[in-house]
C-alpha cells in the first residue's frame, strides 16, 4: 500500500472544507417536481401544490375573473385584456415559516410573492411585504433598485443579482422567523431585514408605504402569489415546487 504524508491529508481536508463553505445555501434538492423527498417529509415540509390541483389555494377575497391555470405541472397566470386579474392566496395562514418555490417569468414579466397578507384591503400588497419578481433587464419601464428581483418591494434593495433569464426557472426561498426575514434567490441571500424595528418603521414612513397604514403590521397571514402584473398583454408567470415548513 502506497503511503502518503500527513500534510497531503491536511491539504485535502482544507480543500473539502473550503468547497463546502463556498457551496450556496438554499438550493433546490433532487426531488422530482411537485413532490417531497423522504428527508423533506421527515423535516416537516408540506407540499402546497401537487402539480394538478389548487386545493391549497383560492383567489384573494374570492374575486372573479382569474387568469390562474395549471399548465404542465405549474400554476400559471397570463396578463389578460383589461385590468382585472386577481391574485392567488394560500388557504392557510402562516406566522414563522420557510417557503420554497420555483418560478419563471416571460419576457417583460412582473409578479411577486407576498407574506403575512390579510384581506382587509383591496390588494394583498397593502398588507403583506413582497418578494419582487420582475424581468430586471427587459421590463419596458425604468425600474428602481428596490423594484428588482428579490427585493423587499419598496423597502429593501437586493444585495446581489442572482436572477436567471426570462423563461428559465428560478428558485426562491423566503424565511420569516419571529420578525427576522431573509430572501434567497438561486442559492444566494439577496435581502435580510427585521420587521417592526425602528429602522423598519423609518424605511416604511420614508417611502411608498407611508400612506398604507396596514402594510407589514400583521404577525401572520396568507401567502399571496401575484397574478401577471405587467402592462404587457400575454406576459406571464408560473410557479411550481411550492412547499412550506413551520418554524417554531
Amino acid at each position: 500500500m502506497k503511503k502518503y504524508s500527513p500534510a497531503i491529508f491536511c491539504i485535502a481536508f482544507v480543500l473539502l472544507t473550503a468547497n463546502a463553505i463556498a457551496t450556496p445555501r438554499h438550493v433546490r434538492d433532487s426531488a422530482s417536481d411537485n413532490q417531497l423527498s423522504k428527508q423533506e417529509k421527515k423535516d416537516g415540509w408540506k407540499l402546497l401544490f401537487n402539480g394538478k390541483s389548487l386545493d391549497d389555494f383560492r383567489i384573494y377575497k374570492n374575486e372573479t375573473g382569474s387568469s390562474w391555470k395549471v399548465v404542465d405541472g405549474a400554476i400559471c397566470s397570463t396578463k389578460p385584456e383589461g385590468n382585472k386579474n386577481p391574485d392567488l392566496i394560500t388557504t392557510g395562514k402562516y406566522e414563522s415559516f420557510e417557503l420554497q418555490v420555483d418560478w419563471k417569468l416571460s419576457p417583460q414579466g412582473n409578479s411577486g410573492i407576498m407574506y403575512h397578507v390579510t384581506e382587509d384591503y383591496d390588494h394583498p400588497y397593502e398588507s403583506g411585504p413582497e418578494y419582487q419578481l420582475i424581468d430586471d433587464d427587459g421590463f419596458p419601464e425604468k425600474i428602481e433598485n428596490w423594484q428588482k428581483t428579490g427585493a423587499n418591494y419598496a423597502m429593501n434593495v437586493p444585495m446581489v443579482r442572482a436572477i436567471k433569464a426570462p423563461g428559465e426557472w428560478n428558485h426562491t426561498v423566503i424565511i420569516v422567523n419571529k420578525g427576522h426575514v431573509e430572501h434567497w434567490l438561486n442559492g444566494q441571500k439577496v435581502v435580510e431585514y427585521e420587521l417592526w424595528t425602528d429602522e423598519w418603521k423609518k424605511n416604511k414612513m420614508a417611502g411608498k408605504w407611508k400612506d398604507a397604514p396596514g402594510y407589514g403590521l400583521a404577525k401572520s397571514g396568507f401567502i399571496a402569489f401575484q397574478a401577471s402584473h405587467s402592462g404587457v398583454e400575454n406576459s406571464g408567470v408560473c410557479f411550481k415546487n411550492i412547499k412550506i415548513r413551520i418554524l417554531n
